[in-house]
């Protein structure tokens, strides 16, 4: 693992636990918001996991697997370039465009926590946890992946929790649309 990579996770992982310094791993430049794309290569084989799980426990897409996983490549690449193409205008009008490089840095590397959170809950629900304990702990994931991301923004752009918060929404709109449409083809 690269220098730049190991501060990223170490920066992800100062963010999960609630601290700031995290942002100072990260310098405010265009090489390491490039580089923290790696995260997603890094979540790949997570993501992975997480849909064949969900083939495992909901059954097989009517498409087959291949094509099924073909389908959820394109959505899962989607899904993360989307927010970073849309998050720098929102940036831009926030007045923290200068900030931007660093805080797309610090957002895909604390997406690398928020995949191992997801792929635990995922291999808790497929070992049989029941259902109401599963739905319980999926909704307390959900709720401290929906507050990661909004802690993420608010000390990586330094704005109000309220312009953090039209951050993650504008992201998890992105996600609901493309994950529906995702689901729409799989449905044949």
């Amino acid at each position: 693992m690269n220098p730049s990579s190991a501060a990223g996770l170490a920066a992800a992982l100062l963010f999960a636990r609630g601290r700031p310094e995290g942002l100072a791993l990260l310098p405010n430049d265009l090489a390491t918001a490039r580089a923290s794309f790696r995260a997603a290569l890094i979540c790949l084989p997570l993501f992975l996991v997480m849909r064949l799980l969900s083939y495992g426990t909901r059954g097989t897409p009517e498409v087959g697997i291949p094509t099924a996983l073909v389908v959820e490549l394109i959505g899962y690449t989607l899904s993360w370039t989307a927010f970073a193409v849309v998050s720098l205008p929102l940036a831009a009008q926030a007045g923290r465009a200068e900030q931007w490089p660093q805080f797309m840095a610090a957002w895909n590397w604390t997406n690398v926590v928020q995949f191992i959170l997801l792929v635990a809950m995922a291999v808790l629900a497929a070992l049989g946890l029941p259902g109401w304990l599963a739905n319980m702990l999926g909704l307390a994931a959900l709720g401290y992946a929906v507050w990661l991301e909004w802690f993420v923004v608010r000390v990586a752009l330094n704005v109000t929790g309220g312009t953090a918060a039209l951050f993650v929404i504008t992201d998890l709109i992105l996600g609901l649309f493309i994950g529906g449409y995702s689901a729409r083809l799989l449905a044949g």
